[in-house]
């Protein structure tokens, strides 16, 4: 069975986007090495997003430029997993499969999709509560030389909660964007 990953590229000041799911601050990231996305991206099944995120991107589809219009920039190619609460009002989308369930669920549903290869979860959310599950077997980051002072933060929990993680691996040709993969120290509590 593949891993469960939490990936995302950040600015500076912790957040994985900005206000209204704005993206368009990714151009200033840092390049990364030739074949580096493509790997990442061949690694991944299956796609874990929300619906927060997925109305974003519609919305945005035409202003969007080609790194952040598509997963990977376009090398990705799997499953993608929508959680929502109203499925039936994407369910016409054939590029996802839209879920109304919880993280458990929804990650058992991906692995039986992904097989060997892994699941990346791509929502500060959605993360969130695979965390409160102990799911999360990696976080993958990115790091942009931007502030954006709002938006969407990495992860927020009311009165806070502290996830130790450990250095597992630094991606070669992804120095400059402090690429960087941790796994799991401790785990919260189930």
């Amino acid at each position: 069975m593949g891993k469960v990953a939490w990936g995302f590229t950040c600015s500076l000041d912790g957040f994985i986007a900005g206000p209204d799911h704005d993206m368009s601050w990714l151009a200033a990231a840092e390049p990364l090495a030739d074949g580096v996305t493509e790997r990442l991206a061949g690694e991944v099944a299956v796609i874990i997003a929300g619906r927060n995120g997925y109305d974003a991107a519609q919305a945005q589809r035409y202003e969007r430029d080609e790194m952040t219009s598509e997963a990977y920039g376009g090398a990705w190619s799997g499953t993608e997993i929508i959680l929502t609460h109203r499925p039936h009002e994407i369910a016409d989308d054939p590029s996802i499969v839209a879920m109304n369930c919880g993280i458990v669920e929804a990650i058992d549903r991906a692995q039986q999709i992904a097989g060997d290869r892994n699941i990346q979860i791509i929502s500060a959310d959605i993360a969130r509560q695979a965390l409160e599950h102990n799911l999360i077997d990696e976080l993958q980051v990115f790091v942009a030389p931007v502030f954006l002072g709002d938006g969407t933060r990495i992860f927020e929990v009311s009165g806070g909660y502290r996830y130790d993680w450990e250095l597992a691996e630094t991606y070669e040709g992804a120095e400059r964007s402090f690429g960087r993969t941790y796994r799991p120290r401790r785990h919260r509590p189930s």
